[in-house]
């Protein structure tokens, strides 16, 4: 399709239904709710279903039980509603089910606000449900890449087995863009061995759990999920380099703030500042050798995100003592403007 003006939400929704999702079980909440009322219109129309759970807790056991069946499942939430689904992604995670799970994020803690932040970073790349288990992350700044990062989202999850995430904010979810949705083919991946509903194909019946009363066992199981996980970082590793190359300060930021950042770059770089960024756009799997290598030539590190400095403890492992590290967060909702990013630059030169 040609490029169009759509809001990000709807550009998500739409982006899933061209990678083949059909199945959409969500709950509304602020600043996301265009995603399931966008479903809720589309799906029927295309032979699929949209379900409005009664909460968010029976939401994401429905994409459980939607996923276990080798069909592209998606949900959506926002923050707090993610928080209450956590319980059903560790199971997701544990029974090896391919999902996709969009989190638009607002202010918090607890109910916060509805106004856009990055709050959410622990919970979605160190875990907010029980046990040993890891979401791919991913982390788009810009409208097309939310697309594009969307409809890759329902690749990794079929290529891992393994629930995905897409972790973005209030902004990006209202803030409307030009972006180009095309029918997503993407790779081929077998179902067959896996999914429930497949017994005459199988010759046996397919059991899908994360239950393992015998210890032994359990410990086994976790041993291949590591090894899963270790596998995701050695191969889906994505960050963006901007103006890295010779940076005296090197910037690490994400999403929306990123994408102001870099405005501040670019008017610095005008003054002959030697300044540029790393965006990490896999929150999990962090890109932690490509911020070693810069931090190797920077003079300074600076975090700048939309919360208390929660990225921040990702890139101190990263640089460690090779250079100086500064963090410079806002949160409530509030957004940094270009202006305070520069002059937080000029205050570090």
């Amino acid at each position: 399709m040609a490029r169009v003006l759509m809001k990000g939400t709807e550009a998500i929704a739409e982006a899933a239904i061209q990678a083949g999702c059909k199945y959409f079980f969500g709950y509304p909440i602020t600043p996301q709710n265009e995603i399931p009322e966008y479903m809720s219109a589309k799906l029927p129309k295309i032979g699929g279903a949209y379900v409005q759970a009664e909460s968010e807790v029976a939401a994401i056991n429905m994409v459980m039980g939607g996923g276990a069946t080798g069909t592209k499942v998606m949900t959506s939430s926002s923050s707090p509603g993610i928080s209450l689904m956590s319980e059903g992604l560790s199971y997701i995670a544990g029974c090896e089910i391919p999902a996709v799970i969009v989190n638009v994020m607002r202010a918090g803690p607890g109910l916060g606000g509805i106004l856009p932040a990055q709050g959410d970073y622990f919970q979605a790349t160190k875990g907010g449900g029980n046990g040993d288990y890891r979401l791919l992350v991913l982390a788009p700044s810009t409208l097309q890449e939310a697309v594009d990062l969307t409809q890759l989202a329902f690749d990794l999850a079929f290529k891992y087995r393994n629930p995905v995430m897409i972790l973005a904010d209030g902004f990006m979810g209202q803030m409307m863009e030009a972006v180009e949705i095309n029918e997503y083919k993407g790779q081929e991946f077998d179902v067959v061995p896996w999914a429930l509903g497949n017994m005459e194909k199988r010759g046996k019946r397919t059991i899908l759990k994360s239950l393992h009363l015998n210890p032994e066992d359990l410990e086994k199981h976790n041993f291949k999920l590591n090894e899963k996980y270790k596998r995701m970082q050695e191969e889906e590793v994505r960050y963006e380099e901007f103006h890295a190359e010779d940076a005296e300060v090197l910037i690490v930021a994400f999403g929306t703030t990123a994408r102001i950042a870099k405005s501040a770059i670019l008017n610095l770089r005008k003054e002959g500042k030697k300044v540029g960024m790393i965006r990490p756009i896999t929150l999990f799997p962090f890109p932690y050798d490509a911020v070693k290598e810069k931090s190797d030539k920077a003079k300074h590190v600076l975090v700048i995100e939309m919360n208390m400095g929660q990225m921040l403890e990702d890139v101190k492992l990263a640089v460690g003592e090779r250079a100086p590290i500064s963090f410079f967060g806002h949160a409530g909702g509030i957004a940094h403007s270009v202006q305070e990013i520069e002059d937080k630059i000029r205050e570090i030169l």
